[in-house]
Formats: C-alpha cells, sequence, structure tokens
C-alpha cells in the first residue's frame, strides 16, 4: 500500500508526514511538495518527493503513480489559478493515476454551509464524489494557531478583541487535526465524512482559559464588526485582510464553528490537549 501527503512542507503537511512516517514503512510514503528540493533537505532520505504543484496537471499525474492513498490537503485561495480549479487538477490527476482513494481536508458541514470560505470545499468535494473515488471528508473545524495574532497580543500584556458575540468555536491544535487526518488515511474502512473539532468555546471562555496561563495581564474588549474591521487596519493590516479577517469574526457570530462531535478524540483514540495546555503550545 502507497500513501502520499500534499503539500509537505506547510504546517499541516509537515505535521501529518511526521505522523505517518512513525506508522507505515518509509518505503510505501511518498511525499509531493512545490518545492522538491526544500521537503528532500527536510525529510529522511528514505522518503520519496515528486514534484506536487496543485497548477500543474500533467506532473500531478505522474507524481501520483503508483499512489494507492492520497491525503489531498487544500490549498489557499489567492493564487493566480483559482482554489478550486487547483484542487480539480488534483482530483483530476488522481483519477488518472488510478488512486484508489483520497482523505482531503475539507469545511465543517460542507455540505450545508454557504459562506465565503465553504464555498471551494463544497465544490471540490462534490468533483471527487462524481470521479467515483472512494474517499473520506476531513471537515476541520478552527486551528487554535488561527488566533495566534489575539493570543500574544493579550499574552503581552495587551488587549484581547474580538467581534464574534457569543459564537462558539471547536478550537484544537492543528497537529491534532494533522495526526487525525494520518489515522483516517492508514484505516482499513474509515468513514466517509468526519466533523474534526474540539469543545465549542466562545472567545470570552477561551480568554479565561488564557488568563490562567497567560504571562501578563490583559484586558477583554468584545467590539462590534465595524470597529473590529478598523481596528485591524489601525494595526496596518491590509484592508482585503482586515475584511477577510472580520468576516471570519461575522460568520463565527453566526454559529458556523458551532459544534457538538467526538469525531476527533475518536479518531485519535484518546482526550485533545486540554484547552490551557494547547494555549501554552500555541504561544510558544
Amino acid at each position: 500500500m502507497k500513501y502520499a501527503i500534499t503539500m509537505v512542507t506547510g504546517k499541516f503537511g509537515k505535521a501529518a508526514i511526521n505522523y505517518l512516517m512513525n506508522l507505515v514503512d518509509h518505503k510505501d510514503i511518498i511525499a509531493l511538495a512545490r518545492n522538491v528540493d526544500k521537503a528532500k533537505k527536510e525529510l529522511p532520505e528514505d522518503i520519496k518527493v515528486r514534484p506536487g504543484d496543485y497548477t500543474n496537471k500533467d506532473q500531478l499525474v505522474e507524481s501520483l503513480k503508483d499512489v494507492d492513498k492520497l491525503l489531498f490537503i487544500s490549498s489557499q485561495p489567492g493564487g493566480e489559478v483559482s482554489r478550486l480549479q487547483q484542487h480539480k487538477n488534483v482530483v483530476n490527476a488522481a483519477k488518472k493515476a488510478d488512486v484508489k482513494y483520497i482523505a482531503y481536508t475539507s469545511f465543517p458541514h460542507a455540505d450545508k454551509a454557504d459562506n465565503f470560505l465553504s464555498k471551494d470545499h463544497t465544490a471540490t468535494e462534490l468533483y471527487i464524489k462524481e470521479m467515483g473515488i472512494d474517499r473520506s471528508f476531513l471537515r476541520n473545524n478552527w486551528y487554535l494557531e488561527n488566533e495566534l495574532a489575539t493570543l500574544k497580543a493579550a499574552n503581552n500584556g495587551g488587549t484581547f478583541v474580538y467581534a464574534a458575540g457569543n459564537g462558539k468555536v471547536g478550537w484544537a491544535l492543528e497537529k491534532e487535526y494533522a495526526e487525525s487526518a494520518v489515522k483516517v488515511l492508514t484505516m482499513d474502512k474509515p468513514k466517509e465524512i468526519y466533523e474534526f473539532a474540539g469543545q465549542s468555546r466562545s472567545y470570552a471562555e477561551l480568554s479565561n482559559a488564557l488568563k490562567k496561563v497567560a504571562a501578563n495581564d490583559f484586558v477583554v474588549k468584545e467590539v462590534s464588526l465595524d470597529e473590529y474591521e478598523e481596528g485591524m487596519q489601525k494595526a496596518d493590516l491590509p484592508a482585503a485582510v482586515a475584511k477577510v479577517v472580520t468576516d471570519i469574526q461575522a460568520l463565527i457570530k453566526d454559529g458556523e464553528l458551532q459544534e457538538n462531535t467526538n469525531d476527533l478524540p475518536d479518531v485519535l483514540g484518546h482526550p485533545l490537549t486540554s484547552i490551557e495546555d494547547a494555549l501554552r503550545e500555541a504561544l510558544q
């Protein structure tokens, strides 16, 4: 059985391939990376590295030859080639290369979600289904590391600012999502859908947990969405980025990331890192 993981030089891919190397024989692993030289430097010599540029269709077909199971990590939006087109390139290449199974990192409730973050994931899930490839959709909630700017500001004695009201999020460490992805990839009979998330918490609850571990005292401030966006721009974030970050707060406020599921600890086979320990780790 040959396993491949895409985007192995990114944070998620790096964590995932490290977990996979502990589970299966190195000769059965293929690492895909846009920057092959970088991946070769970072990985042991006995791991095969192949080019994995989502915009290069022919190269992807070649790189996915002999692969039985693929962990397909979704790309970032905003490239010259649209994210959805990049994803279709990967799926088409997997089909041509006769990949038997894809585990795809998706968005919470991608079959029902309707927001600016979910659209590409919804379409990618549908496309994988249409191609008739056996699959699991790993619908990852939110990485705790996504909040690093807020957490670091508060830890340094600044202000913990949020605009998401009582909206709740299923925060967990990115490495826990990566480990669960590899566990699913190597299962004999995985489910089609996993809603991966930590325990749902509000920003107020997150700030209370942070107060237990922070190096300094800090003030918690809930603001309106307009004030939040203005504050982001004042902090020298480009206007487009400030808008996206604010739109995420609005999405959370609307309950789009509230989740009630045990899929993540069930697949990991152990409880998730406690929120206090996870905060300590994220801040390091």
